[in-house]
């Protein structure tokens, strides 16, 4: 299925939205390329695995192409042994807000500590009310995409 996701981040700054979490599923993922113009992801959600291609962002990093497919587990696991160095692994939690999905990644391993929210709108003007326990805005900002992550994880950032 292919689409153009459009979709802000925020760090978190407070475990509010565990309360409100309507789900929380383990997600694992690698990258089989991280070139700045596409990246192609291999990600198992739960019992189920994902095989997606995403484009280069716009200039304000809300929007970009995304092509993904559904497979079976065991080809998205044998397809990680193929992967860049590094691999994600989270949990994520789904709350709804005021009728918008956010979803919250708690980062595990190498990014031990990054709380990443991010919101998926119709289009890049949408608004939405935002809950209390949502920080600052990260859209754009590179360092957070997760096929960042695994090239620089959390935990060697300088703080």
């Amino acid at each position: 299925m292919e689409h153009l996701e459009i979709e802000r981040k925020f760090l978190v700054k407070s475990d509010e939205y565990r309360e409100q979490a309507l789900s929380k599923t383990r997600i694992i993922q690698g990258f089989l390329n991280t070139h700045p113009e596409r990246t192609v992801r291999v990600r198992v959600t739960g019992e189920v695995g994902f095989l997606t291609v995403k484009g280069k962002s716009n200039v304000s990093g809300t929007s970009r192409y995304e092509w993904e497919k559904e497979i079976e587990k065991e080809e998205a696991l044998s397809l990680m042994k193929l992967c860049e160095p590094g691999i994600i692994d989270k949990y994520r939690y789904e709350v709804d807000f005021e009728g918008k999905l956010f979803e919250i990644d708690e980062f595990a391993g190498d990014n031990l500590g990054l709380v990443i929210a991010e919101i998926e709108l119709k289009n890049e003007n949408e608004t939405f009310e935002k809950p209390g326990w949502l920080g600052e805005e990260v859209t754009g900002k590179v360092a957070y995409y997760n096929s960042q992550l695994i090239q620089k994880p959390y935990n060697q950032w300088k703080m």
